[in-house]
Order: C-alpha cells, then structure tokens, then sequence
C-alpha cells in the first residue's frame, strides 16, 4: 500500500507506523505544516517526507489534522487519493460528509483511535461510508496490530464522545482544579485513583483537550450536574433532613447501573453472533 498521511503528530504518526509494521509492501510518507515534523516521523516508520503542495498520487491518503481543520484538509487532499480516503481527527459527522462529497467515487472511512498512542492498541471506533480492498486491508492491519474494531455510525460515535471525552475531561480537570494539597495518610482509595486519573489527562497538549470541548457538548451538563448537587446539599442542610441529595445519589447509581447492564448485553450479543450454531456447522 502506498499511503500519505497527513498531519504527522501523535494520530498521524501511529497510522504510519501500523501500515508500515503490519502490510507487506508497504510505502509510508507524511506532511505536514511543519516540515521538519514530516521529516522525523517519516524516519521514524523508514518513509519519507512530501511537501502538503504535492500532487504525487496514492492509494490512500490518511488526514489526521485537528478536528477544526479538518473538512478543508480533505477537500485538499483528496486528489491525491487514487482508491481510497481515510481520517482520524477524532470526529465522524462533518469528515464523513466532507470525504463524501470530496471523494464520492473512492473507498472513505473515519477512524478513531479511543486512546493515546503510547497506550496502543485499544479500541477503535470505525464508520467505513464506501468500503473496499483498500480500506479492507488498512482495517486488517488494525486488527493484526492488536486493536479491537468497533463499527459505528457518525452520529453515534460523536454523541457518545460527549460523554465519553468532552463530559470526562471537564469532571476530571474540575476535579485538578479545586483539588488541594491532601496531608500523607488522609486519601481514600477513591481519591487516588482519582488524582491517578487526572495525573494522566493534564501535563499534555492543552490545544487538544480545548478542541474537544469547543467540538461536543458535554461540560455543560457536568457543570449543571456540580450546582444540583451542590444546591441540593444547602437545601438538606436548610431542611434538616438529606433527602434531596440522597435523590441525587440514587439517581445516580441507577445511571451507572443502566449503563453497566447495557453493556453486558452488548457483550452478550457479540459473543452469541461470534459463536457458531449448529446451523451454521451444518
């Protein structure tokens, strides 16, 4: 596969470095915006560096640029695509109708790695709009370097990273924010795990995390969920009784209760459509 991946950060680099260890024969190259950026990633997965102007062909190309400029990177790159149009920005809806409309007659898909490339391999969220030989073999090199593929839709990945990214980055840097210096011996378990947690989402690159909150809602509720309760322990206290918070608290563990049930029963279905029956052995 002959593939050019454009934008050569922390995204861009792994794509590079899956296709290059996992696909025999296999030619890498990278832009950038920053030249010397391509040039060390390219060096990395023994490819080489193009300048964003080149008009070279390939059988694919990979757009792993921030979310922002996302649909303006496809439409610009798009021509270098032979067979087949990728990207793993970290959004579905906008880069799948924007590679849609760019490269309606060539393979599309939309991945996103649910993990810090240091982490790999993880799980991968995957929309594949037009498949075929190309995109087929990008995946089964996903899945031969270890990660686990999930099929999705544009809509149902972004929606869950509202949650999933944008709500779980604002509890968490909230949590950094208001925390205190805590005396040795006065943590609970919760709370380690906790600021373990926190220790893992700061001391990186602030621009990501910014770009996740001005592209999904989700702070919001997280901060509409800190006043109730909050409001609702100022009225106990007012009261005398902890009826209102202790509302809050059932609700609560019935949340993460329905939650943790649907995931077992998505499990459950995936593990009865992988295992043959006997009419399928027949």
């Amino acid at each position: 596969m002959k593939l050019l991946v454009v934008g050569a950060g922390e995204m861009g680099r792994w794509v590079g470095g899956v296709v290059a260890a996992e696909l025999d024969p296999a030619s890498v190259a990278f832009a950038d915006t920053d030249p010397e950026v391509a040039r060390q990633a390219a060096e990395a997965v023994g490819g080489r560096a193009v300048a964003l102007s080149t008009d070279e062909r390939f059988d694919a190309v990979c757009v792993a640029v921030p979310m922002s400029v996302a649909e303006e990177t496809i439409e610009r790159h798009a021509p270098n695509a032979d067979r087949a149009l990728v990207d793993v920005t970290g959004r579905m809806a906008d880069p799948v109708a924007a590679m849609a409309e760019a490269a309606p007659d060539r393979e599309r898909a939309s991945l996103h790695p649910l993990f810090a490339a240091s982490n790999a391999p993880g799980n991968v969220a995957v929309v594949t709009d037009e498949s075929g030989p190309v995109t087929d073999r990008l995946l089964d090199a996903l899945d031969s370097a270890g990660n686990r593929l999930v099929e999705t839709t544009p809509d149902e990945h972004d929606s869950a990273m509202e949650t999933v990214q944008a709500g779980t980055h604002a509890a968490v840097l909230s949590f950094a924010l208001t925390a205190e210096e805590v005396p040795e011996g006065l943590t609970t378990p919760i709370f380690e795990e906790l600021a373990a947690v926190a220790e893992q989402v700061t001391g990186n690159d602030p621009a990501v995390y910014a770009e996740i909150q001005t592209t999904f809602d989700g702070a919001d509720r997280v901060a509409e969920a800190a006043a109730l309760l909050a409001d609702a322990a100022a009225d106990d206290a007012d009261d005398g009784d902890d009826e209102t918070f202790a509302q809050l608290y059932r609700e609560a563990t019935e949340t993460m209760q329905d939650a943790a049930d649907e995931a077992v029963t998505d499990e459950d279905a995936t593990a009865s459509e992988a295992t043959p029956t006997e009419a399928d052995d027949s």
